[in-house]
């Protein structure tokens, strides 16, 4: 098998671990009117077999600690890919379908870019501010025809504003990993932010645990997108970029937002609406052209490090094409 080829089923497979998070989500936290286990306790329970098995990866290799520079931008990320990302999306998916969702995390590559653009300094040509904007307004009409499909007045609604924040919440994660990627790895920065967040998820798992009987289909889901969303997705999705060229690779992200709504018709029985495909498609649409605009063409083609750096827990690739969250 040639190394493109393989390239290319590496991140194929990373991808689909990431878009099915959301369905898989769904099921562990169940809806609002019938809830199962609680968004906190998924989101810490989620962080620590993650931590557990990153912990492991770090002591079986020897890696060193970071150093004093590097703790502030891994402290980020855990805020915003351990613990923000996944509390809103699991509050939001109590209210609403994972394909609703998959409109929204479709907007991480452009969210991510334009987060790069602003801490890390990166360039932007304008046309990716203007391919930005209009995947902005893509989603909130798409947000205001749901609204008014279901009966309610025109505005954005109380899960659009969490899967916003859950947006933005990975998107500052992977910007701030980026930063301490080329020294200590793409990896190890996974592995280090599940690690650090430890002292705040098992006890926070411990004093959210389930009182009630949960059934076996939420703890699945659970362990879903602990140990593959969270964790052994990125090692495929790195390997693939390195393989294959993280620019090529990167492109398989544009599937994402389907796999994930094709994921939640079999997983979980949600049905195709011509509305949310079409909506997804456009917002797609605008990725790919923003990916186009996010360098001048007289820019070098990024390292496969600072390529890598955008894909922390959950989804990543270069700032223009980050990863649809897992």
């Amino acid at each position: 098998m040639k190394k493109e080829t393989l390239g290319l089923l590496l991140g194929l497979v990373g991808v689909t671990v990431f878009a099915i998070t959301l369905p898989m989500t769904r099921l562990a936290t169940g809806t609002a009117d019938a809830p199962l286990l609680s968004p906190w306790f998924v989101t810490f329970a989620r962080a620590v077999l993650a931590g557990a098995l990153s912990l492991t990866v770090l002591l079986a290799t020897r890696s060193p600690w970071p150093k004093a520079e590097h703790r502030a931008p891994l402290l980020m990320a855990v805020l915003g890919n351990a613990l923000g990302f996944p509390i809103f999306l699991g509050f939001a998916l109590r209210l609403v379908p994972s394909s609703h969702a998959a409109v929204f995390t479709a907007l991480l590559p452009l969210a991510t870019a334009a987060a790069a653009a602003l801490v890390l300094g990166q360039r932007a040509r304008l046309g990716f501010w203007l391919c930005a904007a209009v995947g902005a307004g893509l989603v909130m009409v798409f947000s205001a025809l749901r609204a008014s499909a279901q009966g309610h007045s025109l505005g954005l609604e109380w899960a659009d504003a969490l899967l916003l924040g859950a947006v933005l919440a990975a998107a500052t994660g992977y910007v701030f990993g980026a930063k301490v990627t080329p020294s200590l790895g793409a990896e190890r920065v996974i592995c280090w932010v599940c690690v650090m967040a430890l002292p705040v998820t098992i006890p926070g798992a411990l004093l959210t645990w389930p009182g009630q009987a949960i059934p076996t289909s939420a703890w699945l889901g659970l362990g879903y997108v602990g140990i593959f969303s969270m964790w052994a997705g990125f090692f495929a999705w790195f390997r693939g970029l390195a393989i294959g060229g993280a620019l090529r690779v990167s492109q398989v992200q544009l599937l994402q937002p389907f796999i994930s709504i094709v994921a939640g018709f079999l997983i979980l029985g949600e049905g195709f609406e011509a509305l949310t495909l079409g909506f997804a498609l456009a917002v797609v649409v605008t990725v790919f052209l923003g990916r186009r605009f996010t360098l001048p063409p007289t820019v070098p083609a990024p390292t496969h490090a600072e390529t890598a750096a955008l894909h922390m827990p959950e989804p990543p690739t270069p700032p223009a094409a980050a990863p649809n969250a897992p």
